[in-house]
């Protein structure tokens, strides 16, 4: 893997009859999400493959951040429902044995970990750890980039709101 996407999934209702499982995106969520799969798109940040939580509202998430880029192959996993940093980070290296670039579209808060954790690792700044460590609202994207010896490199933290959309809690 040369590059790793990871993206909370955008804002979703606050309960459903069916469970947490079953919540749906909001309408802001899909707008957000949208919103941020055409920033990425601008950005140069095209994944190959979107590993994707099979809760209802991350799929929904993958639909529309997705349309900026429709050759990207999806793959969805039981397993990254409310996954720990460490499992993202798993499945994201499995995938990436075959792709060069992978998105995860996952919870928090496994996604706001990993993302902290991977800017600790690879020497990003204090301000910028910082506000990561502050605030990992919906539809929040962090990127990176890893060298030969798969050391990662910080490349974008991109939060909704900061692009016209409206971010979430």
């Amino acid at each position: 893997m040369k590059r790793l996407i990871l993206m909370r999934h955008g804002k979703a209702e606050r309960s459903h009859p069916g469970g947490d499982f079953e919540r749906a995106l909001a309408d802001r969520g899909l707008s957000d999400a949208a919103l941020m799969g055409r920033l990425l798109l601008d950005e140069g940040l095209v994944p190959d493959i979107g590993l994707v939580s099979t809760a209802r509202r991350t799929r929904q998430t993958w639909e529309q951040v997705s349309l900026a880029f429709p050759k990207a192959l999806t793959s969805a996993l039981a397993g990254l429902y409310n996954a720990e940093a460490g499992r993202i980070l798993f499945e994201a290296e499995a995938a990436g044995q075959e792709h060069d670039c992978v998105m995860v579209v996952g919870h928090n808060p496994g996604m706001h970990a990993l993302t902290v954790g991977l800017l600790r690792e690879g020497g990003a700044g204090s301000a910028l750890i910082a506000r990561a460590e502050s605030r990992f609202p919906t539809s929040t994207v962090a990127a990176f980039t890893f060298d030969a010896a798969g050391r990662p490199a910080y490349d974008g933290l991109f939060y909704a709101a900061d692009h016209g959309g409206g971010g979430g809690e």
